[in-house]
């Protein structure tokens, strides 16, 4: 008798292999499907792990040069590209073990090829074999890829995506860096410290526009003081590949200008991958390559469920991130084991940036809040009067607190500078049970440390401040 599984993931990212492993702890018999060699998804082979490698890399580049101010004498140093490199794939073999470790662990049988859906309950897997799986429940997760313009199509040599940069083998002396989202910002920020002079171009009126604009407005002050250039409400006029480098025509405003450097990173957001998984002849229902759910992640086939980078739920643009798509798999596995799961929600989601300085937000910004109808109070306060920033010797930033006026609910938290992706914990926590700005302010936080911050933008919020 063929062996039956409760659920079979297509893709090992971060939702598919969380989505497996929440499945298999609720007691179902679970499998999961790969088409690349190691598991892991774009997250831990070429996105996040890989690039945050990296960016460990630039972050003691620029402690290093600041060592004299700390009393610490380095005589010399400097930056052993293929080395970092090197670094960044042992990391990402690590972790992509560690994932086949938790398969073992929980009992998740893997398979290793293309997955699709061949008729009601089964899914082929085409591999060094076919094979055919038949399960209860399919679950989708299987990403995207980095998103193509016309007339900007890599060729991984001048022209470059979020993946090919990583598999660079000379440094570039210049990158120009089209797009100002996390992706974009992250390498501009990464290749300014090894020492490639970059430059960011941007379509939007900020950099990191869909952030609160203070925080927009600050990263931008600190990319001029590290003199990483950047053009905003600038359009990709065309594209030139020379032996030598691009020219890239830039058009701002009435204003047009050329840019040249060795390579150009396109950074301009990533595409679903949803081709060639059987779905015509489902109730599967695509828009735009996207896979169409509910806030339960049901997609129009019954029993078929999908997560992640590859979705839509028909409401505008769903939020690419890796933490998102595992806490989808988590739902959707909770769902079909029979437990009633809370749908996401999509105002609490926080968003990382690990530039330098770091930037980092949970909830609504200062502009959407207002939008949204509520009477709005907010509270800054600047790391350049934190002690532990001076300490530290990371100075500029601020954490900035959003709450309604009426009921005193914290509605979005924002942070510029030092740890802001591990100062933001605190203020998903704080959204999740919907605290206030009295409770914060109430909260006892240690003393000397970043996250005193928060406390007192709480201060701020309530309108008196203690240190500054």
């Amino acid at each position: 008798m063929a062996e039956i599984f409760d659920v079979v993931v297509i893709g090992s990212g971060p939702g598919g292999y969380v989505a497996a492993i929440k499945a298999a702890q609720l007691g179902l018999k679970t499998a999961i499907v790969e088409k690349d060699k190691r598991l892991g998804g774009t997250c831990t082979l070429v996105g996040c792990i890989p690039t945050k490698a990296l960016l460990a890399t630039a972050e003691l580049m620029e402690k290093l040069k600041d060592a004299k101010e700390f009393g610490v004498d380095v005589k010399d140093f400097g930056l052993n590209f293929l080395q970092a490199y090197k670094r960044k794939e042992d990391v990402v073999a690590k972790n992509s073990a560690g994932i086949d470790f938790l398969m073992k662990k929980n009992k998740i049988t893997v398979f290793k090829g293309h997955g699709r859906l061949v008729g009601k309950g089964k899914v082929e897997v085409a591999g060094d074999k076919k094979e055919v799986l038949d399960t209860k429940n399919i679950i989708i997760a299987t990403g995207s890829i980095p998103r193509t313009l016309p007339g900007i199509e890599p060729d991984h040599k001048r022209i470059l995506n979020s993946d090919s940069v990583l598999r660079m083998e000379v440094q570039p002396k210049s990158m120009i860096v089209l797009g100002a989202g996390a992706v974009g910002m992250e390498f501009a920020s990464v290749f300014d410290s090894f020492g490639t002079k970059a430059t960011v171009v941007e379509m939007a009126p900020h950099l990191l526009p869909i952030e609160d604009e203070d925080c927009s407005v600050e990263i931008e002050k600190a990319y001029r003081k590290r003199k990483i250039d950047f053009l905003t409400d600038a359009k990709v006029e065309k594209v030139e590949k020379s032996d030598k480098g691009v020219k890239v025509t830039i058009k701002k405003g009435t204003e047009t200008q050329v840019l040249e450097a060795e390579t150009l990173l396109s950074a301009v957001g990533r595409s679903p991958v949803s081709n060639d998984l059987g779905l015509e002849k489902t109730g599967v229902k695509v828009e735009r390559g996207f896979i169409v759910v509910d806030n339960l992640f049901r997609t129009g086939e019954p029993n078929v469920f999908a997560i992640g980078d590859v979705i839509t739920m028909g409401n505008g643009p769903h939020p690419a991130l890796a933490h998102v798509a595992s806490y989808e798999g988590i739902v959707a596995a909770e769902f079909i084991a029979g437990k009633n799961p809370q749908p996401v929600n999509f105002d609490r989601i926080p968003s990382a940036t690990y530039c330098y300085p770091e930037v980092a937000s949970v909830g609504l910004t200062e502009k959407r809040a207002k939008e949204r109808g509520y009477d709005v109070k907010t509270g800054k306060f600047p790391f350049s009067a934190s002690g532990k920033a001076r300490i530290v010797g990371e100075s500029w930033g601020f954490v900035k607190i959003v709450a309604d006026k009426k009921y005193d609910e914290v509605l979005g938290v924002h942070l510029v500078g030092p740890h802001a992706t591990e100062l933001l914990a605190e203020a998903c926590l704080g959204l999740r049970l919907e605290t206030t700005v009295e409770e914060i302010e109430k909260t006892m936080h240690a003393h000397p440390t970043l996250s005193e911050a928060v406390l007192e933008a709480a201060h701020a919020a309530m309108g008196h401040t203690l240190h500054m």
